[in-house]
């Protein structure tokens, strides 16, 4: 069960929240407040898994809690307001939801959150479904990334250049390891500090260099028996 707490100031939103997660197989809800310093005396009091979350609250926001915990759970936003999503996804939620929030839209969001508590909880991939894509901050606005459509990424300190076939790359400010977590299993691998590679696009593997089609990149000795273990050539 991934055990959760709902905080918004509204008492009729809060009693929506809950009943909301408690029709959500897998979900187990914890506690409820009505501000975001009850949820932060809960935290610190107790493991919790993922956060139903207000933004405009009085005294701390639900954005200033989020920025004040260094280990953070999984996070959905529940708000009224659109303008502060870009805020809210560089803060590596799960979801943003807009009040009023349609059922079939939470349980969206909620099917992501189980998908990734499933993820980090090292469940078999094939025993969950995968969504085929995710949204990065890009162009001023939240632009669609499909994985299917990844052929490389590569590192730039504080950036990201993600080739997208032949299009032009698309530049992001995200860290390799923030962008790895979301990748799904079995499709992607690192094989230099700063390039992750799509497998399905490798055309030759020849001592430390990877091939994509003409472009060669560097296999560091760090990931190659990880890779040639991924690709069935390597010892088991």
């Amino acid at each position: 069960m991934i055990k959760c707490i709902a905080v918004d100031d509204e008492p009729l939103a809060l009693a929506l929240l809950q009943d909301n997660i408690r029709q959500v197989p897998g979900l187990e809800l914890v506690a409820s407040c009505n501000t975001a310093m009850e949820a932060l005396s809960i935290l610190s009091a107790q493991e919790i898994d993922l956060i139903f979350l207000d933004i405009q609250m009085p005294g701390l926001t639900g954005l200033q809690l989020l920025q004040s915990l260094s280990a953070k759970p999984m996070v959905i936003l529940i708000t009224a307001y659109e303008k502060y999503a870009l805020e809210g996804f560089n803060l590596d939620v799960i979801d943003y939801l807009v009040k009023p929030v349609p059922f079939e839209r939470f349980l969206k969001a909620c099917n992501k959150a189980v998908d990734y508590y499933k993820l980090k909880k090292n469940v078999p991939a094939e025993s969950y479904p995968w969504s085929e894509y995710f949204f990065v901050n890009a162009e001023y606005g939240l632009v669609k990334i499909v994985f299917s459509e990844i052929r490389l990424i590569e590192g730039l300190k504080d950036y990201l250049k993600i080739h997208l076939g032949e299009t032009k790359p698309m530049v992001i400010r995200m860290s390799l390891k923030s962008i790895e977590e979301k990748l799904p299993p079995g499709k992607f691998f690192r094989i230099h500090k700063s390039y992750i590679i799509a497998l399905a696009h490798i055309t030759a593997i020849r001592r430390n260099s990877v091939f994509l089609g003409d472009l060669e990149l560097p296999l560091s000795d760090l990931y190659k028996e990880d890779l040639m273990r991924e690709i069935g050539q390597g010892s088991k």
